[in-house]
């Protein structure tokens, strides 16, 4: 392929850092952003990469889920976090920054570069000729949008996102919960948490208490067209049996530990309601609460989901959330190149390929960046080692189930397990730190050429 001027739509941080490493390729780009030419209801000025919730990428350890994610894009000379390492702020053990300083800066930066063309203005549908990466995160306009959707054949793409919690595994306690698929039909797909009639009414009635998020307006809006996709608390505030009528049914489930559910004397031991978790993931180290979309605080969801009998000790690497989103089917439309499948020359990053939080939405713009650059110069297109948290979320979401796929934050129940257990968490993570950096070297001295690699 000849050379050619590389496009990036949207510059939030997945752009800001895909077009970086298109330029450190030696490539032309130009970034499009339509502020301040068209306004969002969650921005608040038109720099790029503007932080428009908190100000923090999250823990700074390397033995942390977000803080390997910074050690790893560091490996990458990733503009993101030397800016933020530049710009940070006291913030106990997180990477925060003054956002003001932090984005003018990338944005002087950006529109400086020589190889670096910043348009300001609004992109209605996907550029048909060259190649191209989208990284217009969850606020995509709904002209984009429509012309992605055409693009895809997706039935919708931007929605009132009410996602459930997913939970480590190994944090299950798997002594009182157990598998079983209802009425014993079929494979026993689901890890069932039952409760007594005493544990079920305390956990209702916290439920029904519990502290929701506020929602911003333009998500209010949004939010009641989903009568068919309620919270939970919403259930819960219903009525004592909505929940044991709806996705807490235990009709047909039953601890076969316990003997046979048919036999008339085990009628006392069945489940007065059942919590389901379904596997996430391919290894089964990640479980999804079924039915359990919320709006509930962080901590109230901890605090509550622990009443479940069985999670007593979960771990939650994904809360529950309720926001206005916009991101595709990537298991089913992209590569772990972040190449779709159908175009070659189109890539996307950042929180439209379900992808979430600061750091991962850089951490994708920056292998979009690297593989666009590459394809321009006729090079293999590469994929980061998936023992790597960089990997692991590429992998992730390009290979997770597509009918149950949900927006995956970084963290360790989707990098592969060590080949000897580990009972200690922090010993465990600090394990799968060591390999993942290990590995990323090795990857990088065999894959990359120099100046997509950091000279260490």
């Amino acid at each position: 392929m000849t050379q050619k001027r590389v496009q990036v739509i949207g510059g939030g941080l997945a752009g800001t850092e895909a077009a970086w490493q298109i330029a450190q390729a030696g490539i032309p780009v130009t970034l499009w952003e339509m502020r301040p030419v068209k306004t969002s209801p969650a921005h608040h000025s038109a720099e790029l990469a503007e932080l428009v919730c908190s100000n923090s990428f999250g823990a700074m350890a390397s033995d942390r889920a977000a803080g390997l994610l910074h050690e790893e894009l560091r490996h990458f000379n990733s503009i993101i976090i030397s800016t933020a390492d530049k710009h940070s702020v006291p913030a106990g053990g997180a990477l925060a920054v003054d956002r003001a300083v932090f984005s003018s800066e990338l944005t002087e930066t950006l529109a400086n570069h020589p190889l670096i063309e910043l348009n300001r203005g609004e992109i209605t549908e996907i550029p048909r000729d060259g190649v191209v990466v989208l990284t217009t995160g969850p606020l995509t306009t709904p002209t984009l949008a429509e012309d992605l959707q055409r693009f895809t054949g997706m039935e919708y793409l931007s929605f009132f996102d009410a996602a459930s919690p997913i939970i480590i595994g190994e944090s299950i306690n798997q002594e009182v919960a157990f598998l079983a698929s209802r009425y014993d039909k079929g494979e026993a797909a689901y890890l069932n948490c039952p409760f007594n009639k005493e544990q079920y009414l305390h956990f209702w009635q916290e439920l029904s208490q519990a502290e929701q998020a506020e929602l911003k307006d333009f998500e209010r809006e949004t939010a009641k067209f989903f009568e068919g996709c309620l919270p939970i608390e919403e259930l819960a505030q219903r009525g004592e049996d909505t929940m044991r009528y709806g996705p807490l049914k235990p009709v047909g489930l039953f601890d076969s530990r316990l003997g046979d559910f048919r036999s008339p004397e085990n009628k006392d031991k069945r489940p007065y309601a059942v919590v389901q978790l379904r596997q996430e993931d391919k290894a089964g180290q990640l479980w999804n609460m079924v039915g359990f979309q919320t709006n509930l605080r962080w901590g109230e969801q901890k605090r509550v989901f622990r009443l479940i009998p069985g999670l007593e000790n979960a771990e939650f690497v994904r809360m529950g959330v309720m926001h206005r989103n916009t991101f595709i089917n990537s298991p089913q439309l992209l590569n772990p190149t972040l190449q779709f499948k159908t175009r070659k020359t189109l890539f996307a990053a950042g929180q439209l390929v379900g992808t979430e939080g600061y750091t991962a939405a850089a951490a994708g713009g920056c292998l979009a960046g690297i593989n666009a650059a590459r394809l321009v110069l006729g090079q293999e297109l590469v994929t980061i080692p998936p023992t790597t948290m960089m990997g692991a979320l590429f992998e992730f979401i390009s290979s997770a189930e597509p009918k149950s796929f949900q927006p995956m934050p970084p963290n360790f129940g989707i990098i592969p397990p060590l080949p000897t257990r580990i009972r200690n968490k922090r010993e465990r993570y600090g394990k799968y730190r060591d390999r993942a950096l290990a590995d990323l070297d090795s990857w990088q001295r065999e894959f990359l050429s120099p100046s997509l690699s950091v000279v260490n």
